[in-house]
């Protein structure tokens, strides 16, 4: 049976710490796994869900966007996308009474972890302005009450429509098919804060601001590079097809500031071997301070194009723009400079570039540790450097991997939710539908906090996620948010963005992945797209959690209808009906999608076009793949001062906390941890298990704390610190962003350390 949820919050003010490990996955996964699911779902339901993830003929995994291959393994999932599916499947619900119990100030006390094991939200609630609890209200009212609101700004670009990467194509289609006939392009969605600035950087360079490789490339790959990203937590399925690349010959560096258990070993849980035994994956470990990337990049191309032979100059003849530029740019890297910017050794730099020289083709991972630094744009644009030189763009086993951190927020960009839209997509907007959409920018994440702080906001809708928690200078997020007059979230579970509100709030509860969908012409799916562009269907199988959840079509179609009214001449009520109709329209509007309905009945549905990879087509302002030649930058960091980055623990999912273990850090019973190299740390004065304030410093001088935090002795590299997030988002700057991408730069945070006596109670 399943156990209920805990009453209460788990005090964390002594973790305890062991030794990290050196292998990921195996037997602890598979016990931690089921453990897990049993707690939340039971036996029975947990057979009932775990067999249907990722399945051809089941629903996509409300965690990470890694692709599938065309053979399916019967358990197509991994650890920590099990526990994902366990708490939307959760047997634990959340009525009425829940909030009657509980007042809005309670549940701002609590941790993530508390709000999140309540258990799935059953009924629409609404906090009236001065209300201390939120109450029972019927859709009718609530979608009266933001129409209300809506209708009564000033412009239609006082309303804020956030997107979170878990939303199918066909509600953030319809999500900006909404917002756009409202008048606004204010549209800010996760993607951000996480991989704009590799939609940045590939926009420009290649034309296509997505990934150029799949999984079978991934398989044929000479060498794969993986840098800034730990996917033995935060995409452990990445860990076969590193398993499997490297079976067929493949060599792998990986470079990041800390050692990760996930990219030494990988224990496949599927096989016996890779149970007893295992997979060592890493043969070089480039243990790389944090913010050094754009300079070890730099370097190793002008290596590359002085070593004779290295260069593809065919390839850069026929289809690049740049290089001589580009070239005289890369002359001025010299070693003294990179080995103090990423704290290797020469002989570390020099193995990488004869693996690299080795290789006819070459793959480039990142996540998080690339995008968000105030140079991570320059820094992504110098790893396309590198693939272009070897013409390692285009070719089988070669390309560009950005990998997505949640389930479609790929899709979602891909259904129009932008801020800066193209003219060419809103040509077809107008087109299809009939109306002149906005041409003006809407605001970006940061943008709508600022907007909101300022004033120039009022209304907040949030289509799922936990905006509150994910974003960054907390104290500044959530005055802002307070000073809405309306917050609306579309929510399966509780987080902490429901319990810090503006003047009135609703709570909108909706169906989940898990869940069978039935509208009016029939059981529905919808659909979402991969990191790697694969474009396929998601069918629930469980009763929904009440009945009186909508499913986020229908909450999109019912406010649309209930906002524009007559004002609309577009019939909203037929994509309620049958969600074929949306699929429709995307097909005439989006590009790639034509006879969108008949392809993704395929199983496994379709690839995008990809022209940089196809075809070495580059749709570029010049027409070829742009070398780039901007300056070489590297965060500064005073003396006495550390550079953090921020972070998930293993028994987290982006704000999600599952547990409060780490386990493959050693870490566990809590989460205020900063990991700490032993040296630094005493040449700062800081004991192992000693108790420290982290304070960021920024040039607005603001002090921004995060008190009470244990500090452990970690292998970290020098000069650099891990805390996890959404805990230490209070010391990112709400200013401190990547150039041209806007994303908050919160891989690279100076912190200084103020001595702290051990509070008792601290909860996350």
């Amino acid at each position: 049976m399943a156990s209920k949820p805990p009453t209460g919050d788990p005090v964390q003010d002594a973790p305890r710490v062991e030794a990290p490990k050196h292998a990921a996955a195996g037997l602890p996964a598979i016990g931690h796994t089921l453990l897990m699911a049993q707690q939340q779902m039971g036996l029975r339901r947990t057979a009932q869900t775990l067999l249907k993830v990722n399945q051809k003929d089941g629903f996509d995994c409300p965690g990470c966007a890694w692709p599938e291959g065309e053979k399916r393994h019967a358990a197509e999932f991994c650890e920590n996308g099990a526990k994902a599916v366990a708490e939307e499947a959760t047997l634990r619900r959340v009525t009425p009474d829940f909030f009657a119990e509980h007042p809005v100030a309670d549940l701002a006390s609590r941790s993530g972890y508390w709000l999140g094991q309540q258990g799935r939200l059953t009924q629409p609630m609404y906090l009236p302005e001065g209300a201390e609890r939120y109450e029972a209200v019927t859709w009718e009212r609530a979608f009266e009450i933001i129409a209300e609101e809506l209708n009564a700004l000033g412009s239609p670009d006082e309303a804020l429509f956030y997107t979170s990467g878990r939303t199918s194509n066909e509600a953030a289609f319809l999500l900006q098919l909404f917002a756009r006939e409202f008048g606004t392009n204010n549209l800010p969605d996760c993607s951000n804060m996480c991989h704009e600035s590799s939609g940045s950087a590939l926009t420009e360079t290649l034309g296509v601001g997505k990934g150029s490789v799949s999984l079978e490339d991934l398989h044929q790959a000479d060498l794969i590079v993986v840098a800034g990203q730990n996917p033995g937590t935060n995409h452990p399925r990445m860990l076969s097809a590193l398993e499997k690349a490297k079976s067929a010959g493949a060599k792998i560096i990986s470079v990041n500031p800390l050692p990760e258990a996930g990219l030494e070993k990988f224990k496949n849980p599927q096989t016996p071997q890779g149970m007893i035994k295992g997979a060592a994956l890493t043969d070089l470990f480039l243990q790389i301070r944090i913010g050094g990337d754009q300079a070890l990049f730099r370097l190793l191309n002008k290596l590359i194009v002085e070593t004779e032979g290295a260069v593809d100059e065919l390839f850069v003849r026929e289809h690049t723009h740049g290089f001589e530029e580009f070239r005289a740019a890369a002359q001025g890297a010299d070693w003294d400079s990179t080995l103090a910017a990423t704290g290797l050794s020469r002989a570390e730099i020099e193995q990488a570039l004869s693996m690299v020289l080795a290789s006819r083709r070459t793959i480039v991972c990142w996540a998080m540790g690339l995008t968000q630094h105030k140079h991570a744009v320059p820094t992504i644009r110098e790893v396309v450097n590198f693939l272009l030189l070897r013409g390692n763009i285009g070719r089988p086993g070669a390309g560009v991997c950005p990998v997505r951190g949640h389930s479609n927020v790929q899709g979602d960009r891909t259904m129009g939710i932008f801020e800066r839209p193209a003219p060419a997509f809103l040509d077809a907007l107008e087109k299809e539908f009939g109306f002149a959409p906005p041409r003006h920018h809407g605001y970006d994440v940061v943008r709508s906090i600022e907007a909101l702080r300022d004033g120039r906001a009022k209304v907040f809708f949030a289509m799922g996620g936990n905006f509150v928690g994910a974003t960054p200078d907390t104290e500044v997020t959530e005055a802002a948010m307070r000073r809405a007059s309306l917050t609306v979230h579309v929510s399966t579970k509780l987080n902490r963005s429901h319990a810090v509100t503006g003047r009135r709030a609703l709570i909108l509860p909706t169906l989940g992945r898990t869940d069978k969908d039935v509208q009016k012409s029939g059981r529905q799916f919808v659909t979402v797209e991969d990191s790697m562009g694969m474009v396929h269907a998601s069918r629930g199988n469980l009763t929904p959690a009440s009945p009186h959840l909508l499913s986020e079509p229908a909450i999109v179609v019912r406010m649309a209808r209930a906002t524009l009214g007559a004002r609309s001449s577009i019939d909203w009520a037929e994509f309620e009906r049958d969600y074929a109709t949306v699929r429709d329209r995307i097909a005439r509007v989006v590009p790639g999608f034509e006879d969108f309905n008949a392809r993704v009945a395929r199983p496994g549905g379709f690839q995008l076009a990809h022209a940089p990879r196809d075809e070495r087509r580059f749709p570029t302002a010049t027409g070829k793949a742009n070398f780039t030649a901007a300056p070489v930058e590297v965060p500064e960091v005073p003396e006495g001062r550390l550079l953090l980055q921020t972070l998930r623990s293993h028994d987290q999912y982006n704000t999600t906390i599952y547990g409060l273990d780490d386990r493959y850090r050693g870490i566990k019973g809590g989460r205020r941890v900063v990991l700490v190299n032993p040296e630094d740390a005493r040449e700062l004065g800081l004991a192992d298990g000693s108790y420290a304030d982290l304070v960021s410093e920024w040039k607005d001088g603001v002090e921004r704390r995060a008190p009470g935090f244990r500090v452990v002795h970690y292998p970290t590299a020098r000069g650099c610190a891990a805390a996890y997030y959404p805990e230490t988002n209070v010391l990112v700057p709400l200013g401190a962003t990547a150039d041209v991408s806007n994303t908050p730069a919160s891989k690279s945070v100076v912190v200084r350390f103020e001595s702290a006596g051990q509070e008792s109670g601290v909860r996350e």
